[in-house]
């Protein structure tokens, strides 16, 4: 593996949930539907999340929600980002409405995988806009089902976004591997190997991908061309130096799941211990 330079960046990321936003004046949470979900185990693995229902978006609301993202990526500038990230994946806002197991729309935002993305692209077109494609990048998961947002063909999807996206020149378009489909699951990590390869070469800019990833894995998919970077999160968690322990190959703490997402700020995220390279022996 060959490493980069040192270079810090700061990139803030963005979206909207159907179960997790807090609305003004208790009002229920916006979504493509009305549709309630089922409670859902949380990220942890251990606890259960309830949903209240949400509320559709009405169509002349959503150039409000479309500017609401362009606001919070000037914001995000002024506060000093180097850039944000759309967060169109997992359950979101914006996976509400690509999926059509959970989209029943029908005006101009629905049916159609054309008018299911229609959302993602105006809030991308103005957010690019506002402060400059070179500081945006956005996160898909076509194939994913976190909070029964699912699709009947995510590789149609995936693939559709690819390429519309190439119009504005993003930094980046970060896509998730199909094997995560939830997020307590990784299925057979040698199932969707080159899943995600039709996306990557119809995207013209950098491909990061993401889920599950190891070190080996990670390696490989680059050496192969199947992606230009690749996201890791639960090993970040929990390992502090994790592009340390890679780049001399020594052992991973490895991550608590129970601890993620929990209200204590101190178990979990701040505990892993950093590598004591006196211990570590020569490889």
């Amino acid at each position: 593996m060959q490493f980069m330079p040192k270079v810090e960046y700061s990139f803030a990321r963005f979206g909207t949930s159907a179960g997790f936003q807090t609305q003004p004046n208790g009002q229920a949470p916006l979504s493509c539907t009305d549709k309630g979900i089922a409670p859902q185990v949380r990220a942890n693995g251990v606890d259960v999340a309830q949903f209240s229902p949400p509320r559709r978006l009405e169509t002349d609301k959503i150039p409000l929600i479309v500017n609401d993202f362009k606001l919070a990526a000037r914001n995000a500038i002024e506060a000093g980002f180097d850039g944000v990230e759309i967060h169109g994946a997992h359950g979101y806002l914006i996976d509400q409405f690509f999926k059509d197991q959970v989209n029943d729309r029908t005006d101009q935002y629905g049916g159609s995988l054309e008018n299911r993305c229609r959302f993602a692209l105006e809030i991308t077109e103005a957010v690019t806009n506002e402060i400059g494609a070179y500081r945006v990048g956005i996160r898909l998961s076509p194939f994913a089902n976190f909070a029964e947002c699912a699709d009947s063909n995510p590789k149609a999807l995936g693939l559709y976004m690819a390429e519309a996206l190439n119009k504005y020149e993003l930094l980046y378009c970060h896509m998730v591997e199909p094997r995560m489909t939830t997020a307590t699951k990784i299925t057979t990590k040698t199932e969707c190997l080159h899943s995600l390869v039709p996306m990557r070469k119809a995207f013209k800019g950098t491909f990061i991908v993401g889920g599950g990833y190891d070190r080996e894995e990670g390696n490989k998919a680059v050496e192969e061309n199947r992606a230009d970077l690749i996201a890791y999160g639960r090993y970040f968690l929990a390992n502090p130096d994790l592009p340390k322990r890679f780049e001399i190959n020594a052992p991973l703490n490895p991550y608590h799941r129970a601890t993620f997402y929990v209200a204590d700020p101190v178990i979990g995220y701040t505990d892993y211990p950093f590598l004591d390279e006196r211990k570590v022996p020569n490889l």
